[in-house]
């Protein structure tokens, strides 16, 4: 990256120096660029600031006022208390921090404070900030003039993330100092032409850090958070972009023809009518396919919308002009089950379906290898020892994955590269979430939707239970196994936990086994077994020698049992909202009404939370939701909850207008100029390899 004046070291700014510097390292601040990102955390506009002669008490107020006295004011019980006196042109008023003596070593007569909290009666008018911010120091007792002049003019006062080290008060002077002249460099790093700008509605990139700093209005503050957070979600997108042309142009695809030889007989044996999301999804697959470019496709679809009915029509078309198709699941018990599925579905046609697990005789191996490299097993569904190097296709024409992201990169990778046979990729997903989300997860990767659930398909009743009901909960359960159905019980953990007091798997088992269902049978999975374990007990539910199933959340994903009536899930509040629907779709995949029954004694946040799913049964909605309330983590990080560091601007649900823009804008750039190796696109690139390298490296890999 060219150098430019954003990348001078913060030392170097007024007001800063070498000391000062290592504190707003300390803050992930270490060049003027750091500092112009450095995003404010609110906005108090001067209009909602009141007068201090206007405040009443039981008002909730904020309040702008000098210190003109203070000090530590000792009570009878031996709380001290910092207490100052605010005043402003209109009166004065006594604030108060009980318990926050020091804050006399911190705070001086003449500093200017902005102040939020209550107005409470003691002694006169009294306020106790929840939160107070020092404006301005005052100098020798006189505070700077520029507050009331602020205040006249309607400006909006910025607070930022701070810290001991640097409080508000240093890092609003360094930027009043230094903030014209870093605006001025801003163009060094502006990148959106003015086509973009005017088509998009975004303003330039140092006007968008005015108005970031030093705002006149919210609406202003507002328009500068847009900008930054295209740029954020434009440079994301430019790095799929960049991997999902990697995927599909830099390798010849297949073009593959399609007869109707296959496809037709199995529309008119199917015994129910495609849905329009699964015709949509089909046309989609289909235009991939037949364009002689490599398809790199994920189709998402909540439980019981048709994926796997969508996945044997593409393979179809792979096997219609004498190619192979394959079908990989991550466990054998997942990969049997969709070998009987898909070979229902082809029965009427003659086509078979060939096995290939880790747990086949040798002899059913042999024949299955045979049959796959001499090209007679058209359609192949197995496990990871569909990668193993012994398995070799005669002409692999398309790769289909089921529960994508249980699998790695470079597996995924190794079923789809062999021997410089390039097939086409459709990967697919029971994992609800948001378009927002997925545009920004896999922007590698075009995506077809399923949000529509087939007619006649029978909703889960959920309901949400105290502990106080638990006997009655299990009254139920009996009553339903009772007429010949199953159930499962849900545990967060595996094992009792010291740090938290929470019921376990294990330890419930064992309790459940002998003291509350002593005629049915109870069998136990978690995580920590081994995978033939698991495997037989997950075989012994799914054939009926297992009543009720006490698990952990290693049942989540991909298991159909049909005859599982009950999904019982202890201490809800504990899970989030999407991984309560994956256990919910694990019950109301056969005839009989099915139960989804939340037991939890969670507080009113969580009890809120809970009453959202329970009233919610469409699997995108619950995820838009979960997201709203988590926060969307570190999308391809480590981090779970809150914010994405490579997000600070950008709100996936709020923004997805710019999302789609932004990614229409990447995508649009990198068939023009995959490289981007125009003069004309050097900020482009240098942006790309200066400020989001670590995320270029991860896309590059896969």
């Amino acid at each position: 990256m060219n150098y430019s004046h954003l990348d001078r070291p913060i030392q170097f700014l007024k007001g800063v120096g070498p000391k000062r510097a290592d504190a707003f390292a300390r803050l992930g601040i270490t060049s003027a660029r750091d500092l112009l990102y450095h995003a404010p955390r609110r906005y108090d506009d001067a209009s909602s600031v009141e007068s201090i002669g206007s405040l009443e008490v039981g008002m909730d107020a904020t309040a702008i006022g000098r210190i003109r006295s203070k000090g530590v004011i000792p009570t009878r019980r031996g709380l001290r208390i910092f207490q100052a006196v605010l005043e402003d042109d209109s009166g004065m008023i006594t604030v108060a921090w009980p318990g926050q003596p020091w804050l006399d070593r911190k705070l001086r007569e003449g500093d200017t404070l902005l102040v939020s909290g209550r107005v409470k009666f003691f002694h006169g008018r009294q306020l106790q900030p929840r939160e107070y911010i020092v404006l301005e120091r005052g100098v020798g007792g006189e505070s700077a003039s520029s507050t009331d002049t602020e205040l006249e003019s309607g400006m909006v006062f910025v607070s930022y993330p701070a810290s001991e080290d640097v409080p508000q008060w240093v890092l609003r002077s360094v930027f009043d100092k230094n903030l014209t002249e870093m605006l001025t460099w801003a163009d060094d790093d502006e990148y959106v032409t003015p086509r973009m700008q005017a088509e998009h509605g975004l303003p330039r990139l140092a006007e968008a850090f005015k108005w970031l700093h030093r705002p006149k209005t919210i609406y202003e503050a507002e328009k500068a958070r847009r900008r930054l957070a295209f740029d954020e979600l434009f440079f994301l997108q430019l790095i799929q972009a960049q991997a999902r042309r990697k995927a599909t142009e830099d390798n010849p695809g297949i073009q593959h023809i399609r007869t109707n030889e296959l496809i037709r007989p199995l529309h008119q044996a199917l015994p129910f009518e495609l849905t329009t999301a699964q015709g949509r999804a089909l046309r989609e697959i289909y235009n991939d396919m037949c364009s002689g470019r490599r398809m790199n496709r994920m189709l998402q679809g909540d439980v019981g919308t048709g994926k796997t009915a969508v996945a044997v029509f593409a393979m179809l078309l792979s096997v219609e002009g004498g190619r192979q198709a394959c079908l990989m699941a991550p466990t054998e018990i997942l990969a049997e089950q969709h070998a009987r599925g898909v070979s229902r579905m082809l029965d009427p046609l003659g086509v078979e379906v060939t096995l290939l697990t880790g747990s086949l005789s040798v002899r059913s191996r042999r024949d299955a290898l045979e049959s796959i490299s001499s090209g007679s097993a058209r359609i192949v569904v197995g496990t990871h020892a569909l990668i193993q190097e012994a398995v070799a296709f005669d002409e692999l024409g398309i790769v289909v994955i089921d529960e994508q992201h249980r699998f790695g990169v470079k597996q995924r990778m190794a079923i789809s590269d062999r021997e410089g046979r390039i097939p086409d990729i459709l990967v697919m997903s029971a994992t609800p979430i948001p378009r927002s989300l997925a545009m920004a997860l896999y922007g590698d990767l075009d995506l077809s939707l399923l949000d529509e659930m087939p007619p006649g398909r029978k909703p889960v009743t959920t309901s949400l239970r105290s502990t106080d009901h638990r006997t009655a909960v299990y009254e139920f359960v009996r009553s339903e196994i009772a007429m010949g159905r199953q159930a499962y019980i849900v545990y967060p953990l595996v094992d009792d936990s010291e740090k938290i007091d929470l019921l376990s798997a294990k330890r419930e088992f064992e309790r459940l086994s002998s003291e509350v269902f002593l005629e049915e049978r109870v069998g136990l999975i978690h995580g920590q077994l081994a995978s033939a374990e698991k495997d037989s007990v997950m075989r012994e539910f799914i054939t009926g020698k297992i009543d009720i199933l006490v698990a952990t959340t290693v049942i989540e994903v991909g298991i159909d049992v049909p005859n599982a009536s009950v999904m019982l899930i202890e201490h809800a509040e504990r899970f989030g909202l999407s991984q309560l629907h994956q256990l919910r779709g694990r019950v109301g995949r056969g005839t009989a009404e099915s139960h989804c029954i939340l037991v939890a004694e969670p507080g009113e946040n969580a009890l809120e939370r809970l009453r959202i799913f329970r009233d919610t049964s469409d699997g995108f909605e619950v995820a838009r939701a979960d997201l709203q309330i988590r926060g969307q983590g570190d999308l391809f990080g480590s981090q779970q909850h809150g914010r994405d560091p490579a997000l600070r601007f950008a709100d996936l649900l709020l923004d997805e207008d710019l999302l789609v823009d932004a990614q229409s804008e990447a995508r649009a750039l990198v068939e023009e100029d995959p490289e981007l190796e125009r003069a004309d696109h050097a900020a482009i690139q240098a942006h790309l390899e200066g400020l989001y390298k670590h995320r270029l490296a991860m896309f590059r890999v896969g």
